[in-house]
């Protein structure tokens, strides 16, 4: 019966975001799709910036016109970063310019069939090789988008405190996720403590070395467009850089939290008479092998997301202490070692809450869930 459940909260999960996506996507009149039929001429020294110019026939897909073919001037820059090279049988994204005489342009490749692809293939994988485990997965991944984009997002559009309103969305998510994954039991419980240990600790550590700093929260390009918005909304940016750092490092700590809590309980079902003090012990040198991947995880993500920052900073030479005095360097590296001292934390937290659950309750309340 609880497979059957399971079961049916799935299905019901996949159909409310496969009709989300259908819906969503017939329902989209802003973005009008366009297909290259024919590429009429191509002068590599034209345009408004001689830089070259492509004139193209495209019929459009959608809108008003949809079923019409219309001729469009694409034109290059000196910037390959906003040009948009495209070949007969591309499908395009168009902007409509009615202003005088209704003008289409070429504004961006489709790109949503192959998102919509990979993320087909990756929950028919995660079904079939997980299976009932790969089902908790699937749910427990989106109700936290549902969650993210739903519930915290619109709070802070609304003008809610930012840390708060992510801090309340990481409980929920731990909560339900552990819950769901786990059952609800002395593994999950301290689970759940230990995730919300780290995370906590690891926002206030972060918050009070970034105050300490001067950190701005408007180190990159998508917090300054927020001033912006037509909402009007005058925003925290410190609080929004620290609701990142929440969300960000929840993941993380949430595998620590349940690979120490699970080990404990496998260690305690084999030799239920094993006492706290073991527990303890086994425990943290669990934990400690776990902090060295985990911690250097966290810091390559963090990384890698600013690796074509790095590579600018080395191609001209700038000096280290330059780079560490930066609002953006700074706020990555501030970001990356509060999510590893989370991490860290969460590890005590949950071992010790793990050795006094289970040698005060035992492993019977965690049966259900660790026989799957």
């Amino acid at each position: 019966m609880k497979n059957v459940f399971l079961y049916v909260i799935g299905a019901v999960v996949f159909g409310y975001v496969v009709f989300t996506f259908i819906d969503a996507s017939a329902n989209d009149q802003s973005t009008i799709k366009g297909r290259v039929i024919e590429m009429i001429s191509f002068d590599e020294t034209g345009g408004y910036s001689a830089k070259g110019l492509q004139t193209l026939r495209v019929k459009v897909l959608t809108g008003t016109y949809a079923g019409e073919e219309v001729v469009i001037e694409n034109h290059f820059t000196d910037n390959p970063a906003m040009d948009i090279r495209v070949e007969k049988g591309d499908t395009v994204v168009l902007y409509m310019d009615e202003r005088d005489e209704v003008t289409f342009h070429i504004i961006d490749f489709v790109r949503q069939r192959y998102v919509f692809v990979i993320v087909l293939v990756f929950i028919c994988l995660l079904l079939l090789i997980g299976r009932i485990s790969g089902l908790k997965s699937f749910i427990t991944l989106t109700l936290t988008g549902l969650i993210v984009i739903k519930v915290m997002l619109p709070l802070i559009l609304k003008g809610f405190n930012p840390i708060g309103a992510s801090s309340l969305s990481a409980a929920v998510i731990t909560i339900l996720t552990f819950a769901i994954v786990a059952g609800v039991n002395t593994k999950s419980l301290s689970a759940i403590f230990g995730t919300l240990c780290g995370v906590l600790s690891a926002s206030l550590i972060a918050y009070v070395t970034g105050s300490l700093a001067n950190l701005t929260g408007l180190s990159s390009d998508e917090a300054t467009m927020l001033v912006y918005i037509p909402q009007n909304i005058e925003f925290d940016f410190m609080g929004l850089l620290f609701a990142g750092i929440i969300i960000g490092t929840l993941g993380a700590v949430m595998d620590v939290a349940m690979s120490i809590s699970s080990a404990m309980y496998e260690m305690k079902s084999i030799n239920p008479e094993m006492t706290t003090g073991k527990l303890v012990k086994s425990g943290f040198n669990i934990g400690r092998d776990i902090m060295g991947t985990m911690t250097n995880t966290l810091i390559l993500a963090y990384t890698g997301s600013s690796i074509f920052l790095m590579l600018v900073f080395l191609a001209y030479e700038t000096t280290v202490i330059r780079i560490i005095n930066m609002d953006v360097i700074a706020t990555e590296i501030i970001r990356a070692v509060s999510g590893s001292i989370g991490i860290i934390l969460s590890i005590p937290a949950t071992v010790l809450l793990s050795a006094f659950l289970l040698n005060k309750y035992g492993v019977r309340s965690g049966s259900t869930a660790g026989k799957q």
